[in-house]
């Protein structure tokens, strides 16, 4: 069938012109599903890698703050115990230097980029990543909702002749299509929606 066998006054070529209509609805809510789909698979995954890297953090900094207690053990030792041999002293000193130079280590490790304030830094953007992708989702949410209910509309409106449910489904499936661009680009934020 052509373009052109659909035109036509009689209501049997509107339905078909509404026919196109709710397939270009169909196809719009297949790419709402696959974007509110992925926004959730994102915000799930950004929160996971930020689980994890906040564990890390948590791990590295009990693991950087034994190291400081443990210089200050020894330091209190060396002010406590006046009369070690030279040799005794200079072992403790030489841990503390280790224990002190490995605390400072974990703070920053600007190679690995696993140093505390590394992993703080990397575990906020997966943060801001995960929040992103969390205030697309109720656009998609909501745009899937009213495209789904003017494909409805244009259908029963197919049946029923009804201009004002096809008005309506139109309606729906701008305010639907809009929330899915929205959803994709965030470009305006709607009250009680994101």
């Amino acid at each position: 069938m052509a373009l052109d066998d659909i035109g036509g006054d009689d209501s049997k070529g509107s339905n078909k012109w509404i026919g196109v209509y709710i397939g270009v609805l169909a196809v719009l809510l297949a790419i709402c599903s696959m974007g509110g789909g992925n926004a959730a698979k994102d915000a799930s995954r950004a929160n996971l890698d930020a689980s994890n890297l906040w564990a890390f953090f948590q791990a590295k900094n009990i693991r950087r703050t034994t190291f400081i207690l443990a210089a200050d053990e020894m330091e209190a030792l060396l002010k406590t115990q006046p009369g070690l041999t030279e040799e005794a002293r200079k072992h403790v000193e030489g841990k503390i230097k280790l224990y002190r130079d490995t605390a400072a280590r974990y703070k920053t490790e600007p190679k690995s980029k696993e140093g505390l304030d590394e992993l703080f830094v990397r575990a906020k953007a997966l943060e801001v990543e995960r929040d992103t992708a969390m205030r697309k989702d109720p656009y998609f949410d909501w745009s899937q909702a009213l495209l789904q209910i003017a494909i409805v509309l244009a259908s029963v409106a197919i049946i029923s002749g009804s201009g004002v449910l096809l008005f309506v489904s139109g309606t729906l499936g701008v305010v639907g299509s809009l929330l899915m661009l929205n959803g994709f680009l965030l470009l305006v934020k709607v009250p009680l929606l994101g």
